[in-house]
C-alpha cells in the first residue's frame, strides 16, 4: 500500500473533483427520493396502491431501458451539452406528475420522468476516469469507494425523508423536493466544465473505421459478462428488500424490519470506506473471486436465522461483501470498454443490477408467500452463488485475453 496515495482526501483535493462529487451526491438523493415519493404521491391522489406501483414501474422500466441509451448522446456529445436538456425534461414531465388530474396523466407523466432523469452516479464515475486515466490511474478504486458511499447514503437518506414527508401527508413536496436536489445536483455537474470527459466527437484522431469499431464495444463478450455481474448483484439486493420484511412479519415483528435494513446499510457504508481506504495489489479479477465467495458463504447465514438478532447479525455480516463488489464491477468495466462509450457502460450496468434486482424481488415474495421467508432468504446464496461462477469466469477469460497481448 502507498500511503502517500491512498485515502480520500488526495482525490478530493484534485482541482475541480470536491465539487462534481458533491453535485453529483446531492442530485442522487433526490433520485433515491422519487421512485417511492410517486409510490406516497400517486397513492395520496387515486387510493390506488395499484396504479401507485404502476407509476413507480413505469418510471423505473423507463429508466432502465431509456437511461443507456441517454448515456450514449452524453458520451457522443458530452455532459455539459446534454445534461440541460435531460434536466429540462425531467423537470418538466415532474411537474406534469404534480398537475395530473387522472390516473393515466400520473403513470405517462411518471414514465416520462423516469426515461428523462440523467444518471448521475455513472456521470460522476466518469469524470474520475477522465481525472485519474493517466498518472493517478491506480486510485480509480478508491474513488468508486467514494462513489459507492455516496450512492449507499443516497439510498439510505432519500426514503427516510420521503415516508416522514409521506407520514406527515406532504407527499407532493417530498417529489418536490426531490426534482429540486436532482435539478440542482445536475445544473451545478453541467456547468462544471472543465473536468467533464472529452465527448466522442472529439477524438478526432481516431479512423473512421476505428470509430465504427469502438460504437460495438458494448457488445464483446467481456462486457457482456459484467452486465450479468451485476444483474447477478442485483438477484442479491431484490431478495434481501423482499425477505427482511417477509421475516420480521412471518415472526409478528414487523417493526424489526427497519433496524435491521438500516444495520445492513450501516454495514455496507462502513465496509466500503474500509475498502476505499488502502490499495490493494491483488488483481481486481482476483479479489472479485473473493468478494463473491465470501458473499455467498455467509449468505448461508441467512436462511437459517432464528430470531431477528441472529438475522441483524447475519445481514451484517453478509452485506460486508457488497460495497467492494460493486467497486470492482466498476474497475473492471473501466479497463473493459473504450473511454468514448463509458458512461453508456455504467449506465447499462446500473439497468441489469435493477433487472436482477426486480426479478428476485418477485421470485423471493413467490417464495415467502408459498413456503415462508427462509426459502425466500435461500435466493440469497443462490445469487451469490451465480455472482462466484460468473466472476471465476470472467477471471479466466482476462487472464486470457491479457495472455494474448503479452504474445502479441
Amino acid at each position: 500500500m502507498s500511503s502517500d496515495a491512498s485515502g480520500y482526501r488526495p482525490l478530493l483535493r484534485i482541482p475541480g473533483a470536491a465539487a462534481f462529487f458533491l453535485a453529483a451526491a446531492v442530485g442522487r438523493v433526490g433520485i433515491a427520493m422519487t421512485g417511492l415519493g410517486l409510490v406516497w404521491l400517486v397513492h395520496a391522489r387515486t387510493g390506488s396502491y395499484g396504479t401507485a406501483g404502476l407509476a413507480t414501474a413505469g418510471f423505473a422500466l423507463a429508466e432502465a431501458l431509456i437511461g443507456p441509451c441517454l448515456a450514449r448522446v452524453v458520451d457522443r456529445f458530452g455532459q455539459p451539452r446534454v445534461l440541460p436538456f435531460s434536466l429540462l425534461a425531467h423537470g418538466t414531465a415532474i411537474v406534469g406528475v404534480l398537475a395530473a388530474t387522472s390516473s393515466t396523466v400520473l403513470i405517462a407523466a411518471a414514465v416520462c420522468a423516469g426515461a428523462a432523469v440523467p444518471q448521475l452516479g455513472a456521470l460522476s464515475a466518469a469524470r474520475w476516469v477522465h481525472l485519474l486515466r493517466e498518472e493517478r490511474a491506480g486510485e480509480l478504486p478508491t474513488a468508486f469507494s467514494l462513489e459507492s458511499l455516496a450512492n449507499a447514503t443516497a439510498f439510505l437518506l432519500g426514503p427516510v425523508l420521503v415516508t416522514a414527508l409521506g407520514a406527515a401527508d406532504d407527499t407532493a413536496l417530498a417529489t418536490a423536493i426531490a426534482a429540486a436536489l436532482i435539478l440542482g445536483g445536475g445544473g451545478a455537474l453541467a456547468a462544471q466544465r472543465h473536468t467533464a470527459p472529452r465527448p466522442a466527437r472529439g477524438h478526432t484522431t481516431e479512423s473512421t473505421e476505428s470509430a465504427k469499431s469502438t460504437e460495438r464495444t458494448l457488445l464483446r463478450p467481456d462486457f457482456l459478462l459484467l452486465a450479468l455481474l451485476n444483474l447477478a448483484i442485483g438477484l442479491y439486493f431484490g431478495t434481501m428488500g423482499v425477505s427482511v420484511s417477509a421475516f420480521a412479519i412471518g415472526h409478528g415483528m414487523p417493526e424489526a424490519a427497519a433496524p435491521i435494513t438500516a444495520a445492513a446499510s450501516l454495514s455496507g457504508l462502513l465496509s466500503g470506506w474500509l475498502y476505499g481506504l488502502r490499495r490493494h495489489r491483488a488483481p481486481a479479477h482476483l479479489q472479485l473471486v473473493v468478494a463473491s465467495g465470501y458473499l455467498a458463504g455467509t449468505g448461508l447465514l441467512l436462511p437459517l436465522a432464528p430470531s431477528a438478532i441472529w438475522l441483524g447479525a447475519a445481514v451484517v455480516v453478509t452485506e460486508a461483501a457488497v460495497p467492494p463488489t460493486l467497486v470492482l464491477l466498476n474497475v473492471l468495466t473501466e479497463k473493459s470498454v473504450h473511454p468514448t462509450v463509458l458512461t453508456e457502460a455504467f449506465t447499462w450496468n446500473n439497468s441489469a443490477g435493477a433487472a436482477g434486482s426486480a426479478l428476485a424481488a418477485s421470485l423471493a415474495g413467490s417464495a415467502a408467500d408459498s413456503l415462508g421467508a427462509s426459502a425466500a432468504f435461500a435466493l440469497a446464496p443462490a445469487a451469490g452463488l451465480v455472482l462466484l461462477v460468473l466472476s471465476v469466469t470472467a477471471r479466466k477469460l482476462g487472464l486470457r485475453s491479457r495472455s494474448r497481448r503479452w504474445c502479441g
